[in-house]
Formats: C-alpha cells, structure tokens, sequence
C-alpha cells in the first residue's frame, strides 16, 4: 500500500480561542482583514464579536452570503475584495459562509475569473490566505480548500476549489456555539455524522481517513444529542465540534457518497437546508449500500455503541434512526418541496453528482428514483 495525504491546516481548539485571532492573522504576515460571513451572524451578537476581537487592526466586513450561497453572491464579494486589496480573509459562520470565502479569496486572486468558470478555477493563480472560524458543528469547511455552491442558471451545484484556499488556519471555538437553535443543531450535526459513516465506506477510505471518520462517529453520535437537548452545555458543544472537524479531516481524504449525492440535488432543486435534506435519505441509501459496505457499517455501528453487531450493517442503519428521531429531523420528501414530478430530475442529478463516484455501491438513476420514491 501507498497513501499520500495533504495535511490539513493549522488547529486552535478551545472556548475563548477566538480572542487570539489577530496573532493567528498576523503569523500569515498580514495586519488587513476582509471578513467573509453570512446575513444572520450580527444579529446573533457574532459578527460583534469578532469586530471587537478585530478593533485594533483594518478590517471589512463583508455580510452579503446567503444559506445556499449562489455564483452570483462570489462574483460580488471578489469584486469587494479586489477593491480593498491584498488582506487575510476571515471567513466566519456555517459552511455556506466558509464554501462562499474560499471561491471569493479565490476569485479576487484571479481578477478575470467569474465564479461560474468554476472548472477552470482549480487550476487557477492562488488565492488569498484564509483563517476559518466556524460557528456551527458539522460541515468541517474549515479541513479542505473546496466549496460547494450554486450555479442559478443551470440549477446545479458546483465546486470551487483550489490548494491555496484550504484554511491555513481553523479556530475552533466551542463558545461561538453555544445557543445555537436545536434545529440547527440537529441539521449541522447530523451533516457531521453523515461525514463520517460517507468516509468510512467511501470507495477513497484509507486507514488514515478511517481513523479521523471512527472517531468523529463516536464524538458526533455521542453529544450531538446532548448539544440538540441543551444548546448550552458546553462540554457537548465542544465535543461535537472537534467531532465535526474531525469528519471534515476524514472526507477531505476519503470523499464521500450517494447521501451527499441526493442532499446536494433535492437542496439545488428546493432549497432544503443540507443537513435536513441528507436526513431524509440516510438510512435508506445506507440500506441500499449495506451489502458493499459491510465492515464500514459495522466500524460505524460500533463507533455509535452498539455493543452486538447481530444484525450485521443494518445494526449501524438502526442507530443512525434512533439518533434521528433523537434530534427530530427527518421529513418525508413531499414536506421539503419535492414533487412527484421533480423527483427524476433530483434522481438524475444525484448520480451525476462527483461525490456519488465515491459510493460504496454504484447507483443508477432508476435505483436512485425508486429510493425517493420510497421517502416521498
């Protein structure tokens, strides 16, 4: 065997971690800030806080990135940037944010690119160095230099993504967190634990992402239930967000699959919130993958701790429900805005998606029509 594995960027992990963040801008030789963050951080009292981190150095704020960030949003904020020149990015928020930072510091490092191009960007000049402060737990943006967002004239997700803007540095702050709404909670989490079970039987696991993907099983289905009962026990929320960023780690490696394959369609073609939409195909693609995926189940059930493994796979299948059900966020298709009529097209996109070439068991767009069916 041959493996050959990037590392991921500098990690600071721990309450309160967010008030050195000037020393982490400046060890990148920068004193200029150009902060990337979504529409509702000032409102919960973030952004605030990070000005107040931020006062004694030049900094932008820059708040105009929504939950599904489009091409159209990057195109924008790259423009912003290249006007208040050569900076650290700070990207601040949910994945939405930290996807959205990347394609604009990538961008505004390549002055005639458009976010559209997105192909051609990866074999672009770099980008400008980012700091990634995430504020949910869940979809470990902060491990890797992609971003997945939307093209909204072809209707489609598409990747942007480059080396140069994985994050030189993640500041995990379990406080940014705390008060986190439940349903937030349940959504981020269980997009966390998606990414580890995906990474564990992705046709790309290796013994390193099966390390980072066993454990981040363990911490997220531990404490995500803990985190979603009480948004302020702090113990948990930390716990669950070195597990999220440890999942981050794993399918940075690993890639992941068909779960990832339908969120990505039915969030494109309804605007469902990611972890919401995963959550409503999980146990039924982990049951059509189940006989290509028999020990990464059963690592994944274990992980989970469930003591007999009687049941083989399935028994994996059976805790992701109970902690479903837990965290109360499975719906059927029909809630999220999913037609009859559009499930073909959502089929059809899943399949084409890159991250389904990872699945354990090949699907074709038949298989993968019957299974929404099956959820509708």
């Amino acid at each position: 065997m041959r493996l050959s594995v990037e590392p991921s960027g500098r990690l600071e992990f721990g309450p309160g971690v967010l008030a050195e963040l000037p020393e982490f801008v400046a060890a990148l030789g920068h004193d200029r800030v150009f902060v990337v963050t979504d529409r509702g951080l000032r409102a919960a009292g973030i952004v605030g806080r990070v000005e107040r981190v931020l006062a004694d150095l030049e900094y932008v704020v820059h708040e105009d990135i929504g939950p599904n960030p489009s091409t159209v949003e990057l195109d924008r904020g790259a423009a912003r940037l290249r006007r208040f020149g050569n900076a650290a990015v700070v990207a601040l928020g949910g994945g939405s944010a930290l996807d959205a930072a990347k394609g604009i510091s990538l961008l505004a490092g390549n002055p005639d690119a458009v976010a559209a191009d997105a192909d051609a960007l990866w074999s672009a000049s770099d980008g400008l160095p980012i700091v990634a402060v995430p504020t949910t737990s869940g979809t470990g943006a902060e491990t890797n230099g992609f971003g997945v967002v939307e093209d909204v004239c072809a209707r489609r997700k598409v990747y942007i993504g480059h080396s140069s803007v994985k994050p030189k540095i993640a500041v995990l702050d379990p406080e940014l967190t705390l008060g986190l709404p439940a349903p937030v909670t349940a959504a981020t989490g269980l997009d966390a634990l998606v990414h580890g079970i995906e990474s564990l039987a992705s046709r790309g696991a290796n013994p390193i992402s099966a390390a980072y993907a066993t454990q981040a099983v363990s911490l997220v289905s531990q404490w995500l239930p803990a985190a979603y009962r009480d948004g302020a026990d702090l113990e948990a929320r930390s716990q669950l967000m070195l597990g999220a960023h440890l999942a981050g780690r794993a399918l940075t490696v690993s890639g992941l699959g068909l779960v990832h394959g339908i969120g990505h369609a039915l969030t494109a073609h309804t605007g469902t919130p990611h972890g919401v939409a995963l959550a409503a195909v999980l146990e039924e693609v982990m049951t059509f993958s189940a006989s290509a995926a028999a020990l990464a189940y059963e690592t994944a059930a274990r992980a989970m701790g469930v003591s007999f493994v009687d049941s083989g796979p399935l028994a994996a299948v059976e805790a992701v429900r109970e902690i479903s059900g837990t965290i109360e966020i499975k719906r059927p298709l029909r809630d999220l805005g999913a037609s009859r009529d559009l499930l073909p097209a959502i089929a059809e996109a899943a399949v084409a998606d890159a991250v389904t070439k990872n699945s354990p068991r090949l699907p074709t767009a038949p298989e993968v029509l019957d299974l929404l069916h099956s959820v509708h």
